[in-house]
């Protein structure tokens, strides 16, 4: 083996296909394959996000319709019959609060948390929540528990 004859092992050296933008004599120089004018023929081009070549945009063309309410607050609903499978479960005994709602992930800890009636609770639980439902807050009650509003 000589200096003359090195070469580096079989699957080394790999090329990404032909280096273009290397003058005339490569093949690939002047407009480096990126043909004539236009704007992705330019440096720094990105196509802006729904951009169809001029055509107007699908965003654009279809209607807009309806009305959204930019101070509505969303509230993450629990149901009475969710809170009462988990008295059965032993995962809460008397008393149920926010932080313990986002321990169980019941809720995230920016959710707003509103009590629903659905189901029934047969034991007391004192709760305490944003809102509840009017039934909600009757079937608590009725079972000798208590609603607290946060």
């Amino acid at each position: 083996m000589d200096l003359g004859n090195l070469k580096p092992a079989k699957g080394a050296v790999h090329r990404a296909g032909k280096t273009v933008g290397r003058g005339q004599g490569s093949g690939k120089g002047g407009t480096a394959t990126r043909g004539h004018k236009g704007a992705k023929s330019r440096s720094g081009y990105s196509k802006k996000i729904g951009f169809e070549g001029g055509q107007m945009p699908l965003q654009r063309r279809v209607p807009k319709f309806g009305f959204t309410n930019i101070n509505r607050k969303e509230y993450r609903g629990i149901n009475l019959d969710t809170l009462q499978g988990l008295i059965d479960n032993g995962a809460i005994a008397k008393e149920l609060n926010l932080d313990q709602m986002i321990e169980m992930r019941l809720a995230h800890k920016n959710d707003l948390v509103k009590i629903m009636g659905r189901g029934e609770l047969k034991s007391p639980l004192k709760i305490t929540a944003h809102k509840f439902t009017a039934t909600a807050k009757a079937a608590i009650e009725a079972a000798g528990g208590e609603a607290i509003s946060a």
